[in-house]
């Protein structure tokens, strides 16, 4: 099996389909010899039986004995089956009588029951019929006898026919075998041959499989969906790389044109100050920078364990909306909470904090003046739907399903500014809290009536 193992998979189906058709070709080969010995044997059992009856009519009583009587009903019968047959007549003790039969040299049998039977005598094969007669008043037993050589030769011959014709089938299934579980395996040499073709930078082959939908179809059509994922997968993190390396590259060209300038001359000591204030400001931001992507990278690997606890929801949104009145006022956007009473969240209070005041901020942020931000609040079974929905303000419906992407922003915010747009992580950070605690974050957006986030999260007590 191990020698087995090593070769190609054609050639390995092609001996198993070879090995179960031998077997399947065996047991049908074993199935006709035993139907034909048996048919055989059968024909010769009626041949005797029906020899028996006719040998029974030329039975007849004489000096005390049972004999074959000349003066029979049928003499001519009785000459006919002493060619074919060898016919004896038995007393009950098994003492031979009287014999029927053309050939001199007689075989001898020992007593035998009633029936027929397959015997050897002198190293041939006969066949014998043996039954009890009542002749006159004497009983006997007659016993016809018929050499299985014809029967021999004929089962001889097949067999030489079974043994001659199982190999060459066993060759040419092999043969059909082997050019079948080619044609089969086609698709599965493409495949392999594309898979080995793709590489990081060219990942937009495809097998594009033409045939049927069946077990290789759909391998194929699976292959294809994965290089679908990776393909995008990809483009994600070629993304990530670009935005990453352009929002540290942003305070870091901050840092090294203030200090070019503050070291081209002598400064007072005023300038010195106000430029490490500029810095320490661009440190900040790239401390904050860093600090989200270590712990957006420990969210997506599992790597951070929420600390689970009931928290409840109107205390929770108290407490945060109140940190965000000065920023909601001074943007001239109205905050409103529709939340039923006795509404609890399971889930890590530190990270429900962040999920939360990042929706919150990004709201307020891209809500008009005059505009208003609502959160409310619903419960079923096992899950609180908290939607948070700022009015008169929407995404393009392009945007929607990359939102919670790393890096990614609207089009229109990347050209708002440094201080307007943020590093694009915020909702990336608040989609992983939710996935980490066993929930969902889905955004809905319309030109009539605003965006809504809602975060679907484990019901507490």
């Amino acid at each position: 099996m191990n020698g087995l193992s090593r070769l190609p998979l054609r050639a390995r189906l092609t001996v198993w389909y070879t090995l179960v058709l031998g077997l399947i070709l065996l047991a049908f080969s074993a199935f006709v010899y035993a139907r034909v010995r048996a048919g055989l044997l059968a024909q010769v059992d009626a041949a005797l039986t029906l020899a028996a009856n006719q040998a029974l009519l030329g039975v007849a009583e004489g000096d005390g004995r049972l004999t074959f009587a000349e003066s029979g009903r049928n003499p001519q019968a009785l000459r006919r089956l002493s060619d074919d047959f060898v016919i004896f007549l038995l007393s009950p003790s098994g003492t031979v009588l009287d014999t029927l039969s053309s050939d001199d040299q007689l075989p001898q049998f020992p007593p035998q029951p009633s029936g027929s039977a397959t015997l050897f005598a002198e190293g041939d094969a006969w066949r014998v019929y043996s039954q009890v007669i009542t002749i006159a008043g004497r009983e006997g037993r007659l016993l016809a006898a018929q050499e299985l050589d014809p029967v021999n030769t004929t089962l001889l011959s097949l067999e030489g026919q079974l043994l001659l014709g199982l190999p060459l089938a066993l060759l040419l299934a092999g043969l059909g075998g082997y050019y079948l579980a080619g044609r089969a395996l086609r698709p599965i040499v493409h495949i392999t041959r594309t898979a080995q073709a793709i590489t990081a930078g060219n990942l937009d082959r495809r097998i594009a499989h033409d045939g049927p939908a069946d077990e290789v179809g759909r391998l194929a059509q699976t292959v294809d969906g994965m290089l679908d994922r990776l393909e995008a997968a990809f483009a994600r993190e070629r993304r990530f790389t670009a935005d990453a390396a352009h929002e540290l590259r942003t305070p870091l060209t901050a840092l090294k044109g203030r200090l070019g300038v503050t070291l081209s001359r002598p400064r007072p000591v005023t300038d010195y100050r106000a430029t490490l204030i500029e810095m320490e400001e661009q440190v900040d931001r790239l401390i904050r920078l860093t600090n989200d992507l270590l712990f957006i990278a420990r969210l997506e690997q599992a790597e951070f364990r929420p600390r689970l606890e009931d928290v409840e929801v109107t205390s929770l949104f108290g407490s945060l909306l109140d940190q965000l009145r000065l920023l909601a006022a001074a943007r001239s956007v109205a905050l409103v909470e529709e939340l039923p009473p006795g509404l609890y969240l399971r889930g890590d209070i530190d990270l429900l904090i962040r999920l939360f005041l990042n929706l919150l901020d990004n709201a307020i942020k891209y809500t008009p003046p005059e505009g208003q931000v609502t959160v409310r609040g619903e419960k079923d079974d096992r899950y609180v739907t908290i939607a948070i929905h700022n009015t008169r303000s929407s995404i393009p419906a392009e945007h929607l399903p990359h939102l919670f992407e790393r890096f990614y922003r609207v089009a229109d915010d990347r050209t708002r500014g440094e201080g307007s747009g943020g590093a694009g992580l915020g909702l990336a950070i608040a989609w992983e809290i939710a996935r980490a605690h066993g929930g969902a974050l889905t955004v809905q957006s319309d030109p009539q009536q605003g965006t809504t986030f809602r975060a679907l999260l484990p019901s507490g007590s």
